[in-house]
């Protein structure tokens, strides 16, 4: 597997790159609230759905990783097996994915929605596939808004703060944390963040 772009593969990168450290955070700070059966939807290379895997094999059922891109899938097969996680190509914005992948305690997506041209279909298929109760942990990078051009070539826009916050109306409990390089904390006035992280309980 080749590393190109935004694609996260840590046995070829840098072990202080930078990108290589804050996609880690997001999967280490996940880890508390993973339990029971596990959807990591864009799992990319697969080592964040293997980690979370080892730190709670006593807590999990079974965690279904997976991601659009079937050169990824295979690597991650490959490279990081473990016996409770299933690697899938799937498209996030199958209106039937819910069906094919049946519900979750817990739904993990990381750097997806910039990704995505209208992620009203992709929001609605992780509410319909979270359990009652379930928790949704999410985070996306921030921006001028949907439409909009963005620093990176490879994103297509990215939310505003504004439009980050919408998506999570629905969900009785709404958290919020936001990404400074390896940092994750609740906002600070005087910080800024690129990087939302939404913690919500359905």
């Amino acid at each position: 597997m080749i590393y190109t772009g935004e694609r996260v593969i840590p046995e070829l990168m840098n072990p202080l790159n930078g990108l290589l450290l804050e996609h880690i955070a997001r999967y280490q700070f996940a880890i508390d609230y993973a339990g029971g059966r596990i959807l990591d939807i864009a799992c990319g290379a697969g080592y964040g759905s293997q980690l979370i895997a080892k730190a709670k094999h006593k807590e999990l059922t079974e965690v279904i990783a997976v991601d659009s891109e079937m050169e990824a899938i295979k690597y991650a097969k490959h490279r990081y097996y473990h016996p409770k996680v299933t690697f899938l190509q799937e498209n996030a914005l199958n209106p039937l994915l819910s069906q094919k992948l049946g519900t979750f305690d817990a739904i993990i997506s990381f750097e997806t929605l910039e990704h995505l041209e209208d992620e009203q279909q992709f929001m609605d298929s992780l509410y319909e596939m979270l359990k009652p109760g379930g928790m949704l942990i999410l985070s996306t990078p921030f921006g001028l808004g949907r439409g909009k051009p963005c620093g990176s070539p490879f994103h297509l826009h990215q939310l505003s703060w504004d439009e980050f916050h919408s998506l999570f109306e629905r969900y009785s409990e709404q958290s919020f944390y936001y990404q400074r390089g390896v940092l994750i904390e609740p906002k600070r006035n005087d910080i800024h963040y690129p990087i939302g992280i939404a913690v919500c309980r359905k």
